[in-house]
């Protein structure tokens, strides 16, 4: 992303954020390659952001014929159906995402993501993934992870009335302003699979109760062979069996995973637009962070609850990948 200037046309268009965070960053952005799967309403607000941003291009990847449902939460999806039907959801948002910022390239891949071999992932910066299946995320994550460059990863998901973002940058870089002076720092980060399979009884008694919710709704979904999402109520009394099994084995009080929560997430499987507002602005804000290298990263979880009006970030991670920033200047 080094080495080409803004031209003109972009510094007179993007002056106001240029004032804010610098000709750099935004030279950065403006070189910038998103793959994005999964079109719902919280990816759909992400998408806007970034767009808004000026990042260079936007891929979309989601073969998914629209459907009425889809209009509840997305506002990319005109409610003209003869401007729809027939389309796919990567079609149709490319197609709104296109009139946001003619300076941004957006585009439509076809196809599965995670029969995409590894090499396909080069050609972007970053990977944002949503509507996943457990084994998916970590398949992405893994190829992400295999490239020879450092390709940031995040999964983003949403039900009803709680969000959840999931980060991984690798090995992180990045500098902060602190008085008058400016802070090298680094951060080592855990892939998906390593996060989620650090043992429950490890982690901070006050750790989010989102974050044991919805790793028993990911898991059931993965046991039952179910899409993200194609779960209901109905499905309560295997889900507080599930729960029982993973607190039981992992030394956790099933009141730590309450059962009024778990309901909650059941009932409002549909995203509730304001959430969806929520979570995909903190997510644009946070592949705009990693970009441009400027500002403290969210490490590497973000729970959102609009109940309490709450978010909330906690580190998952290992002890020796520490859950503080490591200064890399040799004056401090």
């Amino acid at each position: 992303m080094d080495g080409e200037e803004l031209t003109e046309q972009e510094t007179a268009l993007y002056d106001r954020q240029i004032r804010v965070w610098g000709a750099d960053a935004q030279r950065r952005l403006s070189k910038s390659h998103i793959l994005v799967y999964g079109m719902k309403g919280t990816v759909a607000e992400f998408c806007k952001n970034i767009v808004l941003a000026g990042v260079g291009s936007v891929t979309l990847v989601d073969d998914r014929v629209v459907a009425e449902e889809a209009l509840s939460a997305n506002f990319l999806i005109l409610p003209d159906k003869n401007q729809y039907q027939g389309k796919t959801l990567a079609e149709v948002c490319c197609d709104s995402l296109k009139e946001f910022n003619h300076m941004v390239h957006v585009s439509v891949e076809k196809g599965d993501i995670s029969t995409f071999g590894v090499e396909f992932f080069e050609k972007f910066d970053t990977v944002v993934i949503s509507c996943c299946s457990l084994a998916k995320k970590k398949l992405i994550n893994q190829k992400c992870r295999k490239l020879s460059k450092r390709v940031a990863f995040y999964t983003v998901d949403c039900r009803g009335s709680c969000g959840e973002i999931f980060v991984d940058l690798q090995d992180y870089k990045y500098s902060k302003k602190k008085l008058e002076e400016t802070i090298e720092c680094q951060l080592e980060y855990p892939s998906f699979e390593e996060a989620i399979s650090v043992p429950w009884r490890a982690l901070p008694r006050r750790v989010s109760k989102l974050y044991f919710a919805m790793r028993v709704i990911e898991l059931f979904e993965d046991v039952e062979d179910r899409n993200p999402g194609e779960t209901s109520i109905a499905d309560l009394p295997g889900i507080l069996k599930l729960r029982k099994e993973l607190c039981e084995t992992n030394s956790l009080s099933e009141s730590q995973v309450p059962d009024a929560l778990l309901e909650r997430l059941l009932i409002g499987t549909r995203e509730f637009p304001p959430v969806c507002a929520i979570i995909g602005g903190i997510l644009g804000q946070e592949v705009i962070k990693a970009i441009s290298g400027k500002g403290d990263p969210l490490k590497n979880f973000f729970f959102f609850d609009a109940m309490d009006g709450k978010g909330l970030i906690e580190d998952i991670s290992e002890p020796n990948t520490g859950s503080q920033a490591a200064l890399i200047n040799d004056d401090m």
